[in-house]
């Protein structure tokens, strides 16, 4: 019996005009009221969480939400901390060294804000603070220190150019941090012991669930590490090849309630 779905938001729960359809805000009320715990897991701070988690319901005492790709856990209701796996000011530097020589943009996500070291932000950045509703807050490479917390860094850039950079990162990139794709012009950069995977193994520790008895739905690289983990790891039909790959059960699309008859099939039996 499954008792814990982690749902990715973007590309999973949200359809492609960003709502969630009839069917599946009905089907995740019935799986909550089944004793199922139901938690949103994604790359977005709490404020970019918060909408939804109000519209699904999901604010009452024993409700959990994951945030920046598994850096944070969190209870909803008290806002308690249950794992907070931060960066430092040198990972920083280190990324931002890169950045200046490849000649692309980052920012790094505050757990309030969007600091870029940009004059003139990216289009990303304004997008990934529209999307959270954060503001942008611009500082000058000499004025981010180690007095910022450091939830995660990003490098935004065109697709095609994101796919380039990541042909020459530096391997050391790879072995000290956690890199995932979270959509086409997004390239993240968490602690190597943040990933979506790590908090939901915190979070059925916190809680007592065993992981074997979790389903986890996604469709980008950043959902690779709980789709891994959990005892049913899902791939929408939408998702990327690589995590069709590596999943257990591919559902439907995002515009097909795909994340509905997940929770029909495996956890209400009713397909």
């Amino acid at each position: 019996m499954y008792k814990l779905i982690a749902l990715d938001i973007d590309g999973t729960l949200l359809n492609t005009e960003r709502k969630i359809t009839k069917d599946v805000f009905n089907s995740i009320q019935e799986a909550k009221k089944s004793g199922a715990k139901v938690v949103l897991s994604t790359g977005r701070p709490l404020p970019g969480v918060t909408p939804l988690l109000n519209e699904l319901n999901l604010t009452d005492d024993g409700d959990y939400v994951i945030c920046f790709n598994g850096a944070v856990v969190q209870e909803v209701k008290s806002e308690k901390v249950i794992s907070n796996i931060e960066m430092s000011y040198d990972d920083f530097k280190t990324i931002y060294k890169v950045v200046k020589e490849l000649d692309t943009k980052v920012h790094i996500n505050t757990p309030t804000n969007v600091i870029t070291p940009h004059e003139v932000p990216s289009k990303y950045t304004l997008h990934e603070a529209t999307l959270n509703q954060i503001p942008v807050v611009y500082k000058s490479e000499d004025e981010i220190n180690d007095s910022i917390t450091f939830c995660k860094i990003m490098i935004i850039d065109e697709p095609k150019k994101l796919e380039e950079i990541l042909k020459v990162l530096p391997k050391e990139f790879f072995d000290n941090y956690t890199v995932v794709r979270s959509a086409p012009f997004f390239l993240e950069f968490l602690n190597k012991k943040a990933n979506k995977g790590t908090a939901l193994q915190a979070l059925c520790e916190n809680i007592g669930i065993d992981v074997e008895h979790t389903i986890a739905v996604g469709d980008e690289e950043n959902d690779q590490h709980m789709i891994h983990l959990a005892g049913l790891g899902v791939a929408m039909g939408n998702a990327r090849d690589s995590i069709k790959d590596i999943a257990n059960y591919i559902t439907k699309s995002n515009n097909e309630h795909g994340v509905a008859h997940v929770i029909d099939k495996f956890i209400l039996k009713k397909i």
